[in-house]
């Protein structure tokens, strides 16, 4: 089976005429929560100084940095908007692949986009084919590929990037292969081991994907070539599904790359986030936020707090804090999560810039929460991400609330109204009647005629 192929077959020929209405709908809603993760990682120490560092190169104008308002070639521009778009972890994602495409995808497509003067329903076009590419690929390899210590954000984000960015281009099936074969040979390590030490340069990786698939479209289009064959390999066994999950026992299942394409869109398995942490956190800060508006809980009356979740979540999710910690260990950290949110009673961009993680109250409090796997919980991952928050007061007295399925899944979806009061949320101190501007464009993409407009009030 000619996999790659079949996938660049699919890209070149999509057509927005073609596309169902609630596919449309989706990819709409998917740029809209981009735009939520973009104006929610402004504040951040990290972001800040990524945007001064390539600020100062003084690059070619090609396409704006969101939220910061200057331009730099599409590339940067992309690298950029990739990193404010996953800097926060509030960003959209796919359960089944563990990845999260729209932090590669959109700021590929946005840039290609503007530079090319391209529209809405062309953007709309190059976003659902980029999620489609990335993540059937990073399904096809989960859980392997990220337990063989890649993370599938980077890596399958460049392969979607890359169709996202070729589709803008106007690349024929030709072209679109050596775009995804490009893509292969392009894509970054992207370490999971960095996320895992609280590393900054985590935040980078859905930037470096959207920059590396531009790269590779833009190669395929200057008549550089790339193995046909790229995800499943030749003779000689060199595939990307093959070499980097080749760790482990597990093998790619390669059926699902192909299974229903065309038919069964992967952007409708997608699930938004109502926080800005790992979605294994989710579960514990919607029961500790729905517990503490119930019943008023003040953080001196906590005495102790037990998390029960699945194994995956203890594991990645699981470790304390320390006072001062990155803002990637206390997005990954259960105990930061149910902390910060017994004491301020909500969780968003405010509960992780410096001065917060710096809180030494936020620190004692973290050090009361455990986690612990449970067998039950365990049994109903991957069908349900549950898990169960017990507070222990003074006194004795006990709380409990378990979730099974965290808010934001396809299952209990935010809607368009929920996701445009996580815009506003997100975005702050901006202007109200801008951010009012960016949400009705989204919302009305395919009525845009020069992505460039969105841009410019982003």
């Amino acid at each position: 089976m000619e996999y790659t192929k079949r996938l660049a077959e699919f890209c070149s020929a999509a057509s927005m005429d073609g596309l169902p209405a609630r596919v449309v709908h989706k990819a709409k809603q998917c740029v809209l929560d981009f735009a939520a993760s973009i104006y929610g990682s402004l504040e951040l120490d990290a972001v800040n100084r990524t945007a001064a560092y390539i600020k100062s190169l003084g690059n070619t104008p090609g396409a704006t940095v969101l939220g910061f308002g200057f331009k730099t070639d599409i590339q940067n521009a992309a690298f950029l908007n990739g990193t404010l778009a996953e800097a926060i972890e509030a960003q959209d994602g796919l359960r089944f692949g563990g990845n999260h495409a729209g932090v590669a995808v959109i700021p590929a497509a946005l840039a290609v986009a503007e530079r090319a003067g391209k529209g809405g329903s062309e953007l709309i076009e190059a976003v659902v084919v980029g999620y489609e590419v990335a993540n059937r690929i990073s399904a096809s390899m989960h859980p392997h590929h990220t337990l063989s210590g890649f993370l599938p954000t980077g890596t399958s984000g460049t392969f979607g990037a890359a169709a996202a960015a070729a589709k803008l281009l106007g690349h024929d099936n030709e072209l679109m292969l050596n775009a995804l074969g490009n893509a292969g040979y392009l894509a970054p390590l992207s370490m999971a081991e960095q996320l895992m030490e609280g590393r900054t340069v985590k935040i980078v990786q859905g930037g470096q994907a959207a920059s590396s698939g531009i790269m590779a479209a833009g190669l395929a289009g200057a008549g550089i070539t790339g193995m046909p064959c790229v995800l499943e390999g030749s003779a000689y066994h060199g595939g990307f599904t093959q070499i980097t999950t080749a760790r482990t026992s597990g093998k790619p299942d390669l059926e699902r790359i192909t299974a229903g394409l065309g038919e069964a869109f992967s952007i409708m398995d997608v699930y938004f986030k109502p926080y800005p942490a790992c979605r294994h956190t989710h579960g514990t800060a919607q029961a500790v936020l729905e517990l503490v508006h119930e019943n008023r809980i003040a953080p001196r009356e906590v005495m102790d707090v037990n998390v029960y979740t699945y194994g995956i979540a203890q594991i990645a999710v699981g470790k304390g804090v320390e006072r001062n910690c990155s803002i990637v260990s206390a997005q990954f950290s259960i105990p930061y999560v149910a902390a910060v949110c017994l004491i301020d009673k909500e969780f968003g961009p405010r509960q992780l810039t410096e001065r917060r993680l710096a809180d030494p109250v936020v620190m004692e409090l973290a050090g009361k929460v455990k986690v612990h796997q449970d067998e039950v919980l365990n049994a109903m991952y991957p069908d349900k991400t549950a898990s169960r928050v017990e507070i222990i007061l003074e006194g004795g007295r006990k709380l409990s609330r378990q979730i099974d399925i965290p808010s934001g899944d396809p299952r209990d979806p935010m809607g368009d109204e929920t996701l445009s009061l996580k815009v506003r949320k997100f975005a702050a101190n901006r202007d109200n009647k801008n951010v009012d501007r960016v949400i009705d464009m989204i919302l009305n993409l395919e009525k845009v005629q020069d992505i460039g407009e969105l841009a410019r009030i982003m």
